[in-house]
């Protein structure tokens, strides 16, 4: 079993709250708008990270970090790629992405809303996290925790962090 924490468009905040709410996840996802590379040093320090940059991470962070990372935890197979679409309402070159790839589970950011659906028609779990971050129009800053055993998410978890403000 590998316990995942989930975040994404920290915009340059770290929230303390982040590492206690991810103190047992054996890995952390990030799913782009860093928004600066003290984020990537702090994260990859505490815990084992894929990182992705977003469409506001400059030169520095895409340096240390990919656009688009496609990798398999357990027997599940992941995209994960920030500008991603809402499922059913994709981004420009996601379905074809999708189909070539045919992950079990999809990750992406940008929207600052968070939502766990499940897509029929690729039949992928498509995750955003929402944000964590104090910067964009969100209400509340939010986090996923959930663990992947074989080809099983389970204990899927919305954590709150508190209002943007």
């Amino acid at each position: 079993m590998t316990k995942i924490g989930l975040l994404s468009d920290t915009h340059g905040h770290l929230d303390p709250k982040i590492f206690v709410h991810f103190k047992d996840v054996d890995e952390i996802w990030h799913a782009g708008d860093i928004g600066s590379l003290e984020v990537v040093d702090e994260l990859r320090k505490f815990k084992p990270c894929r990182i992705i940059f977003g469409n506001i991470d400059e030169t520095e962070i895409r340096t240390e970090t990919v656009e688009t990372e496609i990798f398999t935890v357990e027997k599940m197979k992941v995209v994960m790629t920030h500008i991603g679409g809402r499922s059913g309402r994709y981004a420009k070159g996601i379905p074809e992405l999708l189909t070539k790839e045919r992950p079990n589970i999809f990750v992406c950011g940008h929207s600052h809303i968070l939502l766990v659906q499940h897509d029929k028609r690729f039949n992928i779990l498509w995750l955003n996290p929402g944000a964590s971050g104090i910067k964009g129009f969100h209400a509340v800053r939010t986090l996923l925790r959930f663990e992947i055993e074989g080809e099983k998410i389970k204990n899927m978890e919305a954590i709150e962090l508190g209002s943007r403000v």
